[in-house]
């Protein structure tokens, strides 16, 4: 259950009103997703949009970890009988998960250390002693604490000093005082493990390294840690440690005795020993959270992007999957992208047979009425373009280059297999290619979205972490784009607000036995098609050529009889309202505003009427690259200018493809005639880009390229 303090430490977090905070936790604790709240519920979210009512459901899911937390701690604490009034509310009032565990720290059963020792050994009353600083004759006090085991002064201050370094580093004011120093001031260093420099030369720029940790980009500390990982590099956190023990004397030293003097000593060893490690831990850990947000951040921009990347549509189209010995394999697909036939071409070296190649081509262009050529943009792919630009065709084609990555993952996994049982995994990719270029979305949700190739570092981040975030950009973009439900296949249909992989079985399996959907209404006879996965998903499930007209758009058939209404009162039939502008233009939404319904979903309602179910996702262009003679890196050269198309997309630049099997980066600050902090600010992926060559670097394979001095 959330409280009402709770609801307010998010709304302060995120900038939101407590009342959005709270209808929003509401709606997700009713079970509803983030696209069907975003959508259909803007009235009670104040129109939040999908990344507002995301932060909203990590925030809530954040503290309700805390309170788990806070359970577990009051009940060790408890257990111990421990928990006095006084430290119980300390814990229920607390809602930081570092300050929750300073809290705790004194009480959290730990190994035997030189602190329990020297409790053993009888000295915790002369630390207690020493830490109130009153005492003057401190070595004739220490005397007093001698035994057979504690065999002088110098023993018995030293374990007294071991005593309060611990309560030194379990002080929740110590904790905060050095975790806002490492906050403010943390330096992060690299060094190359001895011995390791000529194997780890790839991690060379961070041999000797070393940066505020603040100011370190993503990129650059997930290398570091890649390295460290690989065992090329050592990583270190840490600040001034003079400053550090500085603060803690200021704090802690609260006379000039001899006492005092032990407090200093207690102090400079509690933090080379304790406190600067333990801080130092919490940095690394957090600082690898903050790296691992923001390279997910990028992954999933771009995925985003990837997956509504402008589809052909519904035409016949034969598809490519390049190579030179192997051949290049041929499939032709239906408009529905069903496979009508396939085969294998050998127009490159070492056979050569470009004319048998050409005349089977044009023969299956003809034969099939392919409307559009796809060629996968791997091995030989610019050659296969060529030889196809080659061919005279009895009509107008369309020849696109069409991403490959994923497309080996997909063409062995049981996805495929379950569709192209009887064919092989190099069918099973042409096919692949071939539906990228007919619908991108559909086709790529198929594939572990992380095996599609537009991230950095996507190994080294948080798998768990990074899986929650690509999954939610795969909704978000099926949602957005909205489904056929009388041809999605279930893969697709999973990912539709509501659903999930038993629920889209089973609307694939209810299809195959009654046939097409005619309405939406008849998606309740599903088997477990419940009244809440019902609202959820329905408005997101699209029905060509229905009983209902709405049932080919987003309006939600829970507006149907408001949408009636409005007809009604127009004196005219839904499609009317669809078809005629001059029907919607004058209408008062005033009239229909109610305690359910307001301006936000009437607008969306009226926008949809105009364009029911409008993709909306742009037209697709095609690219070309340049002309003949540039097809390998041993063919640039410095100054040439080229097009290319954007690739991929990191914190640092862009990878830009130019057609010569190796991707070269525009760094960021080769992008535009400008500042920019994020490439994304200037550039999209698959977008078509002019490139200026600045360097080639044949034997390390790396291109650097420049958009800002091709413009010029």
């Amino acid at each position: 259950m959330t409280t009402t303090t709770t609801i307010q430490l998010i709304a302060q977090k995120l900038g939101i009103s407590n009342k959005q905070i709270s209808n929003t936790i509401l709606l997700l604790d009713e079970g509803g997703t983030v696209p069907f709240i975003s959508r259909y519920r803007k009235e009670m979210t104040g129109s939040l949009d999908e990344v507002a009512i995301g932060d909203i459901k990590d925030a809530k899911d954040r503290f309700e970890e805390i309170e788990k937390r806070k359970t577990a701690i009051l009940k060790s604490i408890e257990e111990q009988d421990l928990l006095s009034p006084e430290l119980k509310s300390k814990l229920q009032n607390c809602y930081d998960l570092n300050e929750l565990e300073d809290i705790y720290l004194p009480y959290k059963p730990k190994r035997r250390t030189r602190a329990t020792i020297a409790r053993e050994n009888g000295l915790e009353p002369l630390a207690k002693l020493i830490y109130k600083q009153f005492e003057a004759d401190l070595e004739h006090k220490a005397f007093q604490f001698l035994t057979d085991i504690v065999v002088d002064v110098d023993s018995a201050l030293a374990g007294a000093r071991d005593i309060i370094a611990e309560w030194i580093n379990e002080d929740p004011n110590a904790r905060t005082m050095i975790r806002n120093l490492f906050d403010r001031e943390a330096i992060i260093s690299s060094k190359v493990v001895k011995g390791k420099e000529e194997d780890g030369i790839k991690f060379s720029n961070y041999f000797s390294s070393s940066e505020g940790l603040k100011h370190c980009p993503s990129h650059r500390l997930l290398a570091m840690r890649r390295g460290e990982k690989e065992g090329f590099l050592k990583l270190s956190i840490d600040t001034d440690e003079v400053k550090a023990v500085g603060l803690l004397e200021r704090y802690f030293v609260k006379s000039r005795n001899a006492c005092s003097v032990q407090m200093e000593l207690a102090i400079r060893d509690c933090y080379k020993r304790l406190l600067s490690s333990a801080i130092e831990t919490e940095f690394f850990a957090s600082s690898k959270e903050k790296a691992d947000l923001e390279a997910i951040r990028v992954f999933a921009e771009n995925l985003r992007q990837l997956l509504l990347a402008a589809p052909l549509g519904q035409k016949r189209v034969l598809a490519l999957d390049p190579g030179y010995k192997s051949g290049c394999k041929l499939v032709c697909l239906d408009a529905e992208g069903n496979l009508l036939h396939n085969e294998t071409i050998y127009p490159h070296q070492p056979q050569s047979e470009v004319s048998q190649s050409i005349r089977k081509v044009s023969a299956l262009v003809s034969t099939y009425k392919i409307d559009a050529i796809a060629i996968g943009d791997g091995t030989a792919s610019r050659e296969t373009e060529a030889f196809i630009k080659k061919i005279t065709f009895d009509r107008p084609i369309q020849v696109f280059v069409v991403s490959e990555d994923g497309a080996s993952i997909y063409s062995a996994s049981k996805i495929a297999r379950d569709e192209f049982p009887q064919y092989d995994v190099t069918v099973r990719g042409s096919v692949s290619i071939g539906r990228r270029l007919m619908d991108p979305l559909a086709e790529l949700v198929k594939i572990e979205a992380k095996s599609i190739g537009v991230g950095q570092y996507q190994h080294d981040v948080d798998q768990k972490m990074l899986q929650k975030g690509l999954d939610s950009v795969v909704e978000s973009a099926v949602n957005l784009v909205g489904v056929n439900v009388n041809t999605a296949s279930s893969h697709l249909l999973n990912f539709v607000s509501g659903l999930g992989p038993l629920l889209a079985q089973n609307i694939v399996e209810f299809r195959k036995e009654n046939g097409p959907f005619a309405n939406r209404a008849t998606l309740k006879k599903v088997p477990r098609m419940g009244a809440k996965a019902y609202e959820q998903c329905a408005g997101f499930l699209r029905i060509t050529g229905g009983e209902h007209p709405l049932d080919n758009s987003a309006v939600h058939p829970e507006r149907y009889p408001l949408v009636n209404k409005i007809a009604a009162d127009r004196k005219c039939k839904v499609a009317d309202l669809i078809g005629r502008e001059d029907l919607r233009k004058e209408l008062e939404l005033d009239r229909y505003i109610s305690d359910e319904v307001g301006l936000p979903t009437l607008t969306d309602i009226l926008a949809e009427l105009a364009k029911p179910g409008l993709d909306p996702r742009t037209g697709i262009k095609v690219f070309e690259f340049a002309a003949d003679g540039i097809f390998s890196m041993s063919d640039l050269h410095v100054g040439i200018t080229l097009p290319g198309i954007v690739t991929n997309i990191t914190r640092f630049g862009a990878f830009v493809d130019v057609g010569v099997k190796q991707d070269g980066l525009v760094h960021i600050s080769e992008l535009a005639n400008k500042y920019i902090s994020d490439p994304a600010e200037v550039v999209k992926l698959h977008q078509h880009v002019k490139v200026k060559v600045l360097e080639v670097d044949v034997p390390r394979k790396r291109i650097a390229f420049s958009m800002k001095q091709a413009e010029s």
